[in-house]
């Protein structure tokens, strides 16, 4: 069985994301522990609340991280955890991330979309990626958010058109850091399968 540590920095939906891991025959570890992060075979960044409020409580474990990442391993960024991987974030004044993918956290424009993006909505497939293997075009997710990923063609695995066009899936120039700004774990079969490989890629 695949050990998956889920990273607890206090911010974070790690029930859930532990039952689908469960569901998909991973051994999922909850922990804030630098040796449980590094040991893992795959490591999940989960985030839920303020960019600014999960910079601040990931501050002692940040160098942990880019250790991990370093390895070749794969590391997964969910909801806010995707928004973290990112250079900078303008929620609650600008805000440096973990840099791990280069982009711009920014606002949905509050004047022209109901905000929070709630509920299922499609993804379009952009790039082919062990993550999104047997994720086709049109398959609904779920989304809970009030900001959004910018990034570049290259970093852009999947997106979603919510009046405005983001990055629903990005992932890093190696290939082994992803991240999806909807939650697989509350996705249904689609999110499933992308949890299970998640866990193949480990």
């Amino acid at each position: 069985m695949k050990k998956i540590t889920i990273i607890d920095y206090g911010l974070g939906n790690l029930r859930s994301i532990r039952k689908a891991l469960e569901k998909v025959g991973a051994k999922p570890v909850i922990s804030s522990n630098p040796e449980e992060i590094l040991d893992a075979d795959g490591v999940i960044l989960p985030g839920v609340g303020a960019f600014i409020d999960a910079m601040k409580n990931l501050q002692p474990l940040t160098d942990v991280i880019y250790e991990y990442v370093d390895t070749g391993k794969p590391l997964l960024g969910i909801c806010l955890g995707q928004q973290i991987l990112m250079s900078k974030s303008d929620e609650g004044g600008l805000t440096e991330g973990i840099d791990l993918v280069p982009g711009h956290v920014r606002r949905i424009p509050s004047s022209e979309l109901k905000v929070p993006h709630m509920g299922w909505n499609s993804i379009t497939i952009n790039k082919s990626h062990p993550l999104l293997k047997g994720i086709s075009d049109g398959d609904y997710v779920y989304f809970v958010h009030s900001f959004y990923v910018d990034t570049d063609e290259f970093h852009t695995l999947s997106s979603c058109d919510y009046g405005l066009s983001f990055a629903a899936v990005v992932v890093n120039e190696k290939g082994n850091v992803v991240g999806t700004q909807f939650h697989p774990e509350k996705s249904g079969k689609t999110g499933l399968k992308i949890v299970e490989n998640f866990v193949n890629m480990c």
